[in-house]
């Protein structure tokens, strides 16, 4: 009696397993995703609302809503978002990439203490793993507490 092993449908079988575990796998990280920016998205929103900001509902833009709300909370200069147009040249986007979240931080720094809350309470979020989670935390309570 002979014994033929079909490796062809291992392979196929292997790599549907693969691909449904990687889809599964997206399909998390995307929800955690949209979780995140909705949760950004209302606690900046009503951090604008208590520094009275004519738009808070800038907040709802994808990727730069907060930073919006953050920048006119903190009453700086303009001119750092030029440093956006400098993100799709090849190259000076490393440099502008970098020149961008410091000053985000800055700006989060002057938001965070014009609503009365400890200006470094963002850079929490530098902290490797626990860091995010402890500064969504704490953005929380600077939105939604006294």
């Amino acid at each position: 009696m002979t014994f033929f092993l079909n490796t062809a449908a291992i392979d196929t079988g292997m790599f549907a397993g693969l691909f449904a575990a990687l889809a599964a796998f997206m399909i998390l990280f995307l929800l955690i995703g949209i979780g995140i920016w909705i949760y950004l998205s209302l606690a900046f929103m009503k951090i604008g609302k208590k520094l009275k900001q004519s738009s808070p509902g800038l907040a709802w833009i994808p990727g730069i809503g907060p930073a919006i709300i953050a920048f006119r909370g903190a009453k700086m200069h303009w001119w750092p978002w030029l440093l956006l147009i400098g993100m799709i040249i090849p190259f000076v986007n490393i440099v502008a990439g970098i020149l961008f979240v410091i000053f985000n931080y800055i700006w989060l720094w002057k938001t965070f203490e014009a609503i009365g809350k400890p200006g470094w309470w963002p850079l929490i979020a530098l902290i490797p793993l626990v860091g995010p989670i402890i500064y969504l935390i704490l953005l929380g309570i600077a939105a939604w507490g006294e």
